[in-house]
């Protein structure tokens, strides 16, 4: 019923090496991944930030750049209220060092969500689920997170468990074959059609047996309104449980920046749904709305979700953990 897809090791090919030349110019490739946002905001905060006082005037321009770049009312309003309450305390006198004072606020209401994945494999696979709406990106992440843990020296095995598009698998297959990796996915039978929760079951074994470190768990894309889909993941994470107490130790939502708020409703629909653990914003390149990840950060205070990953390319190496003061050094600079 299932395939087994297994990529050749190139000799030669070393994770230190891979991995020491993926650090460098990270933060200049997310400055660079940041410039639609950074464009957006600077239209709006163009002359604010040069020698003007700072008055209610400012201060209500300044709300509608932030609300002009997704951040939403709420992290819009905690912002402003940090803001003054610097201005009061550092007594802070012009508009220049308000755009500094404006970065230090951001860095530290995102710095809730910065929390790296570490996965513990000492002696059991470490497995993430992989869930998203359609067409955020999830098959191409899995990919980039394969080459991210294979360079940090972990063994992969990636299961195709997005068996309702037809062209998911061959996707996850080409990734496997750049990551030198294997992919467990259904039967090439077009006359058939697999349970997605028997595919990644099939793998979670698999993984088991070869001692592999890593499972990255594939699902289809479907609609928070989509209840029988919703309800067809919940059932694909009860099954990897009895394949392997305790997992998946990781759920991770992959979110697509270019959605803004919708990313907030998404994310509170699928955690209600799985109990997410982690997310990933993909495609941060692409749109003027990177200031999501503050709405984010202000509606999940009392619970902040751990950003995992943020995607500012569409390089193997564009895919990096969050940075919280990275972030808003890159944002404002």
């Amino acid at each position: 019923m299932f395939s087994i897809f297994k990529s050749k090791k190139e000799p030669g090919d070393t994770n230190a090496a891979r991995t020491e030349a993926e650090s460098v110019g990270f933060a200049s490739k997310l400055r660079q991944g940041l410039t639609r946002t950074r464009q957006q905001l600077g239209k709006q905060l163009s002359g604010l930030f040069s020698g003007r006082k700072i008055d209610e005037e400012l201060y209500e321009e300044l709300e509608t750049a932030l609300l002009t770049a997704d951040t939403g009312i709420e992290a819009t309003n905690q912002l402003l209220e940090s803001l003054r309450m610097r201005v009061k305390r550092d007594a802070l006198d012009n508009s220049e060092q308000l755009k500094s004072a404006l970065q230090d606020a951001l860095a530290e209401l995102l710095h809730p969500l910065e929390r790296t994945l570490a996965p513990a494999v000492e002696d059991q696979p470490f497995v993430i689920m992989i869930a998203g709406v359609n067409g955020v990106g999830k098959t191409t992440t899995i990919g980039k997170l394969a080459h991210y843990f294979q360079a940090q020296g972990h063994s992969v095995l990636l299961a195709a468990g997005d068996t309702f598009r037809a062209a998911a698998q061959e996707q996850l297959k080409v990734w496997g074959e750049r990551n030198q990796i294997t992919v467990i996915s259904q039967d090439s039978d077009p006359g058939k059609k697999s349970d997605p929760a028997a595919v990644i079951f099939d793998a979670v074994n698999a993984a088991i047996a070869r001692k592999i470190d890593i499972v990255l768990a594939d699902t289809a894309g479907r609609l928070t309104t989509q209840l029988h889909l919703m309800e067809e993941i919940k059932k694909i994470k009860r099954v990897i449980t009895k394949a392997l107490p305790d997992a998946p130790h990781e759920v991770l939502l992959v979110l697509d920046a270019n959605t803004g708020q919708n990313a907030v409703s998404q994310l509170k629909a699928f955690d209600s749904a799985l109990g997410v653990t982690g997310l990933v914003m993909t495609k941060l390149d692409g749109t003027a709305k990177g200031g999501v990840i503050a709405a984010i950060a202000a509606q999940f205070a009392d619970n902040p979700p751990a950003l995992r990953f943020i995607g500012v390319g569409e390089g193997l190496n564009d895919l990096r953990p969050f940075n919280a003061q990275e972030f808003a050094a890159a944002l404002f600079d």
